[in-house]
């Protein structure tokens, strides 16, 4: 397999380089606004830059980008894993567009402990109706977009799976009391927290935490690599954690 990282001098972007050598994957070159780094492969600031193919392009840039990504994957039916995050809505809908050309992979966090304590919260959540939840998101002082990606993902999956109507609030403030149907969503940045993500559930007598640390950035990277090789191959779409672990079973 031989992909293309997008986005190769940010952390990921590096974490994503390394992973791969260690793991023989050959990186056919890099994409970046910044063309230094210590890479044994070429590093061109846009698309349009070099004529040759890749297997699979990687992608942990920036929003910004999405364009210039969508048009080239399109064009050259090139498969590509999505990692970026700080997406609007509407760059959302131009990426389920775009997967009607060629396979796209898009996912918020590709640890298999963050999916697996989504699956553990939907599950608390459908048998303790009632009580409070309350989400916890943890990053270093780098992050730009609050709150996290991830923390958006875990929230959207327990509003579904709650027997009763909920709605997000983001970083409380004020003087006015909780609402029962709210879902607390809290961010805190700073120092160099790879990432943790923290679950609550409140009742009047006991509370339940679920709670995932990332140690290092490489669980992600693994992760990452691991859908761009699930995705050579496939027909066009759109995939996910839950399309890569059903095929891991």
């Amino acid at each position: 397999m031989k992909i293309l990282i997008s986005g190769i001098n940010g952390k990921m972007g590096k974490e994503i380089y390394s992973q791969a050598k260690l793991a023989n994957i050959a990186v056919a070159c890099g994409i970046d606004t910044s063309t230094m780094g210590e890479f044994e492969c070429p590093v061109y600031k846009k698309f349009g830059d070099f004529n040759f193919l890749c297997d699979a392009i990687v992608d942990f840039s920036s929003p910004s980008l999405l364009p210039d990504l969508l048009n080239f994957a399109s064009t050259t039916a090139t498969p590509i894993v999505i990692g970026t995050t700080g997406y609007s809505n509407e760059d959302l809908i131009k990426i389920r567009n775009a997967s009607e050309k060629t396979a796209i992979f898009k996912s918020d966090n590709f640890s298999l402990g963050i999916y697996t304590l989504i699956k553990l919260a939907k599950q608390a959540v459908s048998m303790l109706d009632g009580y409070d939840i309350e989400l916890i998101e943890y990053h270093h002082n780098n992050k730009a977009d609050s709150p996290s990606g991830t923390a958006k993902a875990i929230a959207s999956a327990i509003c579904e799976t709650s027997k009763s109507d909920k709605h997000l609030c983001y970083n409380r403030h004020g003087n006015c009391k909780r609402a029962k149907s709210e879902i607390g969503i809290h961010s805190v940045r700073g120092g160099g927290i790879v990432g943790t993500h923290e679950v609550l559930l409140l009742g009047d007598d006991d509370y339940i935490t679920i709670k995932h640390d990332a140690i290092n950035k490489s669980v992600f990277a693994k992760g990452a690599l691991k859908a761009a090789k699930y995705l050579i191959g496939k027909p066009n779409g759109l995939y996910n954690m839950n399309d890569l672990v059903i095929q891991s079973k």
